[in-house]
């Protein structure tokens, strides 16, 4: 039996409040219900954050004289190269996304930022650019205040899932899902709505998951 590789990332800053980790970890409960043999590795980058980047740390992803690295761009280095490497051996991966500002947390850009590695997830063609990171699936957990997907004015200020979806994109992922919660901040009964039916929307995802 082929063992499922799970990453399951959390970003944002509520601890136990915050809606897009209630929906990663109902997410991830279902994959594991289907596939249980299933290796689940988390990372919590509100509590954790990766460093942004910064001249010295784009010199520490992208020297090629490792040897010339001070120690704490030798530690920067070795972070990049660690999550890069769960990254590409997950099979599935989970993000918790929730909008801040009309975008992404911080925290959620500047790992995306330590992963978008020419060469590893990505590389330069003739023809453009051609991902390297295909073959596995992403279910996004995107949480947010306001109903964007209904209307067509909010939409245009949506650069949360926008933005997800382009880059995996560019990552050569192609099998990506999004879990909405939206309508959080719009009264109560928009809430439990919501969370009803990104419930629904879970409850079926262990099916494709064990397909």
């Amino acid at each position: 039996m082929t063992t499922m590789n799970i990453l399951h990332i959390d970003t944002s800053v509520l601890g136990d409040a915050s809606a897009s980790r209630r929906l990663t970890g109902s997410i991830v409960e279902n994959l594991r219900h289907s596939a249980p043999n299933a290796v689940v590795s988390y990372r919590d980058l509100a509590a954790a954050p990766p460093a942004h980047l910064s001249g010295q740390v784009l010199q520490a992803m992208t020297s090629a004289e490792p040897g010339s690295l001070t120690e704490a761009q030798r530690q920067e280095r070795a972070l990049t190269d660690a999550l890069v490497e769960e990254f590409l051996a997950a099979d599935v991966v989970v993000i918790g996304a929730p909008m801040y500002n009309f975008a992404i947390p911080t925290q959620l850009k500047a790992w995306i930022d330590r992963l978008a590695q020419a060469g590893k997830t990505f590389k330069y063609t003739e023809a453009g650019a051609v991902g390297l990171a295909g073959g596995k699936r992403v279910v996004i957990a995107s949480s947010r205040g306001g109903a964007y997907s209904t209307d067509a004015t909010l939409q245009a200020l949506d650069h949360q899932e926008a933005y997800l979806r382009t880059v995996l994109g560019f990552f050569g992922i192609t099998d990506v899902t999004v879990v909405r919660a939206e309508g959080l901040a719009m009264g109560d009964a928009a809430r439990n709505k919501a969370f009803v039916q990104a419930q629904s929307q879970i409850d079926g995802l262990s099916l494709r998951a064990a397909a």
